[in-house]
């Protein structure tokens, strides 16, 4: 527990850890595959992450040379959840530590567009004028499915070494979570994709895909590995959608309900969109779910100074909580 002294000289606690040798209940996140490893739903995650990376072709194992950069990588473990709180799925991810890349060794370009904020509200305001169905689509490990220009070698998944080979480097073939140029190569696979199925690009939003034919106009949106489809003609929908699924794999999720933390909830007179999921979790990510309303952010009879004694607060931290809020922001 660490603890603050008042000027009054009284105690104050000011965060408290529990600490236990008890293992971790079944809907905690586990902070190792050690962990994830003793518990069923977790052993399917990580099996379904480690045969999707295999059936991919994303590595090849070569013998390490002398000079190689060799970048790290981890398992990441989340629990999915609903807008109502409730547990969807548990995904474990196999993540390569980019930080450990050297630009121009192995990558080079990594910027990637995402779908305005603007451009999806225009785009829902045509779909329920018009009363065009949506459907929103989710790719399965989207990252493993861009090709790479450049070689990069990987280190083995923690805790899945080849018996025969353990000291071989895996060669990436394809792209995985966490390398610097992973969601440009998506980007630029999906690009091509739809633009040879006759989409052309918006000019006003890159993540804006457009199909127009005669009477037809088809509208879809790209965010990352988020994809939202309209238009006029159903037909054409679904054949894109198989289509689609062939080349990449697909879960269609039917009409959206929760997109890009904003929850959409149907109505009479169209949609409602709400973020009170986005602002409960960002509360709870940040420990103040049970925060007060307040008028200003900062306190109006503290004395501010550049030197009180106490350790620096975390920078880190405090980006991520502007950050959220600008997204929270941006989104409303």
């Amino acid at each position: 527990m660490i603890v603050t002294r008042s000027k009054h000289n009284i105690f104050k606690p000011k965060c408290l850890f529990a600490a236990s040798k008890h293992p971790l209940l079944e809907n905690l996140e586990p902070s190792s595959v050690r962990e994830a490893m003793k518990y069923a739903h977790w052993r399917q995650a990580i099996s379904a992450e480690l045969d999707a990376l295999i059936g991919n072709g994303t590595w090849t194992l070569v013998p390490p040379t002398n000079g190689q950069n060799v970048v790290g990588c981890k398992w990441i473990f989340r629990i999915k959840r609903n807008p109502d709180g409730s547990i969807s799925r548990y995904k474990a991810r196999l993540v390569a530590k980019g930080f450990t890349q050297c630009q121009g060794i192995d990558f080079k370009e990594t910027f990637a567009p995402v779908v305005r904020p603007q451009t999806i509200k225009v785009v829902l305001t045509l779909a329920l004028s018009h009363s065009w169905q949506m459907h929103q689509l989710d790719v399965n490990n989207a990252f493993l499915q861009g090709s790479l220009t450049e070689q990069v070698f990987m280190a083995q998944p923690p805790g899945f070494k080849n018996a025969q080979f353990p000291d071989h480097v895996c060669k990436l073939n394809k792209a995985i979570y966490g390398l610097r140029q992973a969601p440009r190569a998506w980007h630029d696979s999906l690009k091509s994709f739809i633009n040879s199925y006759g989409f052309f690009t918006s000019k006003s939003d890159p993540s804006l895909f457009i199909f127009t034919s005669g009477s037809i106009k088809i509208y879809f949106l790209v965010y990352v590995d988020d994809l939202l489809l309209t238009g006029n003609d159903t037909q054409f929908v679904i054949t894109f959608i198989e289509a689609l699924s062939q080349r990449f794999s697909l879960k269609n999720m039917g009409h959206p309900h929760y997109f890009l933390g904003v929850e959409l909830i149907p109505v009479k007179n169209g949609l409602y969109l709400s973020q009170h999921k986005y602002i409960r979790d960002t509360l709870e990510k940040f420990d103040m779910e049970g925060a007060k309303p307040s008028p200003t952010p900062l306190s109006s009879t503290a004395n501010l100074q550049l030197h009180d004694g106490h350790a620096p607060t975390d920078a880190t931290n405090f980006r991520r909580i502007i950050g959220a809020l600008q997204y929270l922001n941006l989104t409303s």
